[in-house]
């Protein structure tokens, strides 16, 4: 059996980056190394912050003691939490048609954001078959993969303006307007956008939204940060709503995590939501069918235990307090530590315009660094972040802002 050769046809594919770079960072053995990639939340002190009202919701779980907490679910997932996170995502309390509107969403457990992202692309592919799927230039790096592997064409739109350091509405526009064809799926980010943490504004998203309607385009919105972004749920939640409130006869879909607002990134918790126009209702239960078919094929069912933590939260007053509560604590840092950020690099008169970092959103600034800038910030000083430019504000605190400032004014005067 010598000299037998594989059937594999196979290639090397480029490492993660972001995997790659937390990699590096933890082998580095510099005392004063800084983690500014990875997308996770962390305090002052640069620890993991388990949410105080999930460890209150474990240690309510555990007291139930249910015999059915490593069970099966349905293939669909954990049916109250199905419910649970349609509600928190579409908001629909005081609305008078609230059965109809709920009539018109088709809701599945999936592997946090990422498996809603991935089944909903899979969907689309399978069932809509669009031309294209338009993302944003730039993206989350895994929206690219993971329509790659659905077999579906990407284009992108323009959305950052590299020279003032703003989203760039009319770019975005003109070429969706002039570009997009009828039945091609649009990718969103709800708010906090990844990688630029630049969201359109309330007047911009009516446009967008009129766009959509007027070219027959599918609306596909990820949120990642529902509540995390801005501390204020409905807030996060306003662009989804705002299309499914009035835009009644435009399908959509919305893939959603709960990674980042509560804190379960190892949990894999997310949803996804196929919304029907008010004309085709009829459908949503075949639509359930088929997306149940798809997991049932890949994955069977969604985790249990990180939907069940959500579910015992949102299903009891005081805990759903708290937990507006830690929302507030971890968006306030983010916000506390743009603002140290800008205004250290403001005292250092760094050169260049920083105003961007502090209007920008969520937990990510794309800061304007050039990759050269970025390589010497690591290789220099020990300070991590994507090459894009990218950084994770949450890696900064009061203790590393004003050497991660005096890092950058030294790499850019040095490069000037």
């Amino acid at each position: 059996m010598a000299n037998v050769k594989t059937r594999l046809n196979v290639s090397p594919v480029p490492p993660d980056e972001i995997f790659a770079l937390n990699g590096a960072y933890a082998v580095d053995t510099f005392p004063h190394k800084v983690s500014l990639g990875v997308g996770v939340y962390r305090t002052d002190d640069g620890k993991p912050w388990p949410l105080p009202v999930v460890q209150k919701a474990e240690k309510l779980l555990v007291a139930d003691n249910d015999l059915m907490r490593h069970e099966y679910t349905a293939i669909e997932g954990d049916v109250p939490f199905l419910g649970i996170a349609r509600d928190l995502m579409f908001g629909f309390e005081g609305k008078q048609s609230e059965e109809e509107a709920k009539a018109r969403i088709a809701t599945v457990q999936t592997v946090a954001g990422t498996g809603a992202n991935h089944l909903g692309a899979l969907f689309l592919a399978h069932h809509m078959k669009p031309r294209s799927v338009w993302l944003s230039n730039p993206s989350w790096a895994n929206h690219q993969t993971i329509w790659e592997l659905a077999g579906v064409p990407r284009k992108t739109y323009p959305y950052y303006r590299a020279a003032t350091r703003s989203f760039d509405f009319e770019g975005m526009m003109h070429t969706l307007e002039n570009d997009a064809e009828e039945g091609d799926a649009v990718l969103l980010h709800a708010c906090a956008h990844n990688p630029t943490g630049l969201d359109p504004n309330k007047e911009q998203w009516m446009a967008i939204a009129d766009l959509c309607e007027r070219k027959n385009l599918f609306p596909f919105f990820d949120s990642a940060y529902q509540g995390f972004a801005s501390g204020s749920v409905e807030e996060d939640a306003w662009a989804v709503r705002y299309f499914f409130n009035h835009k009644p006869d435009m399908e959509m879909c919305v893939a959603q995590s709960f990674s980042k607002n509560f804190g379960l990134y190892g949990q894999r918790v997310g949803a996804f939501h196929y919304v029907t126009n008010r004309s085709s209702t009829s459908i949503r239960d075949i639509v359930v069918n088929n997306l149940c078919h798809l997991i049932r094929g890949e994955f069977s069912m969604g985790p249990r235990v990180g939907c069940s933590i959500v579910k015992k939260v949102l299903t009891n007053e005081e805990l759903t307090a708290d937990w507006h509560q830690d929302l507030q604590v971890m968006s306030s840092r983010i916000k506390t530590m743009r603002q140290a950020l800008y205004n250290e690099l403001v005292r250092l008169q760094t050169p260049g315009t920083w105003e961007h970092i502090i209007q920008q959103n969520g937990m990510f600034s794309y800061t304007g660094l050039s990759p050269k800038q970025v390589y010497a910030l690591k290789d220099k000083y020990h300070i991590y972040l994507l090459k894009s430019g990218r950084a994770s504000i949450s890696g900064l605190s009061e203790k590393n802002v004003a050497y991660v400032a005096q890092a950058i004014d030294d790499v850019i005067r040095t490069e000037a």
